[in-house]
């Protein structure tokens, strides 16, 4: 794929979701695996500003994992961040430095040409829009429900623990945000039930027909886990860190109605509209205070969910 072919995708990216201004400094965060999408929005960002810059390191091995220093710094550093990496950055403590240095920061992890293509050909005005009506509904909850028809019931306590939007908009500083975005999300403060993915969850990627991975959660930790695959991943980083690895870590509510189907990209796939995300291991930088070398993902169809006993109107595609 040309970077022509990028460059559409590249120009909401740069010009409408972060706001780029000719006076302000960019750094590209990209790697081997990602140059094209990074050099397309460089290419972009370089015409706006004098002040920006590409840089690249080989991808890392596992989401969470940190950056090189010297990209960090740079990160630091900067008025605007886009990262386009195959491992994410979200849940780094690069990227938290970045935005409490009052850079605008925006993750694209796992990010491929067909995803950046189809998830930045959206209106993120738009999808604020649908994200605040939706935050509206939940933020004052003490209680959250879950279920679906594939047994999926599960409540979490925010408590104290503000929800967050993932709105693609990302103009003042210290703002971040996943591209393609459109989620809420919060990292709660304990969590109990049963949890049944059908939908997307590495390192499955896209579930099959009729394939679900089952998980129990007693008092905020994941208990159980039905699958061999999803299991080995979180046991591998619990050698590292305990049990930190089983922490529940985030619920999400997708909210991107440009998003009809699910394609087996985590990235894309958690914000489509109507779905809920649940994860599994660190929440530092969204709220929580567990890290955790670790942040998976399982996207959930067919929820209803429910803020104290009221069910909330979830946003949906026609």
């Amino acid at each position: 794929m040309s970077d022509s072919s990028l460059r559409a995708p590249a120009e909401t990216a740069v010009r409408q979701c972060m706001d780029l201004g000719a006076d302000e400094s960019c750094v590209v965060v990209t790697d081997d695996k990602r140059q094209a999408i990074g050099e397309a929005l460089y290419g972009v960002a370089s015409e706006i500003t004098d002040d920006a810059v590409i840089v690249r390191y080989p991808p890392g091995d596992q989401h969470g994992e940190e950056p090189p220093e010297p990209v960090a710094a740079a990160m630091a550093g900067a008025d605007v961040v886009l990262a386009p990496t195959t491992k994410s950055l979200t849940h780094t403590q690069a990227r938290t430095d970045a935005n409490d240095a009052g850079a605008r920061v925006a993750t694209l992890p796992g990010i491929t040409d067909g995803v950046f293509l189809m998830g930045l050909d959206a209106d993120y005005e738009s999808i604020a829009a649908e994200s605040e009506r939706l935050l509206e509904q939940v933020e004052d909850a003490d209680e959250i429900r879950v279920t679906t028809e594939l047994g999926t019931d599960i409540t979490f306590e925010p408590g104290d623990r503000e929800w967050e939007l993932d709105t693609g908009i990302v103009h003042e500083p210290g703002q971040m945000s996943n591209l393609p975005a459109g989620e809420i999300f919060h990292s709660p403060e304990d969590a109990n039930g049963r949890f049944v993915v059908d939908g997307t969850m590495m390192p499955h990627g896209r579930l099959e027909d009729g394939q679900t991975l089952e998980f129990e959660v007693e008092d905020g930790y994941v208990t159980d886990v039905s699958d061999d695959a999803v299991r080995a991943d979180i046991e591998e980083a619990a050698e590292e860190v305990g049990d930190a690895a089983y922490n529940l870590a985030e619920l999400g509510i997708g909210t991107n109605l440009a998003v009809e189907d699910l394609v087996g990209s985590v990235l894309l796939d958690e914000k489509a509209a109507g779905t809920v995300h649940i994860a599994i291991g660190d929440d530092h930088g969204i709220g929580g205070d567990t890290h955790a070398p670790i942040h998976l993902d399982g996207i959930i169809t067919g929820p209803t969910v429910y803020a104290d006993g009221e069910e909330v109107e979830l946003p949906r595609t026609e």
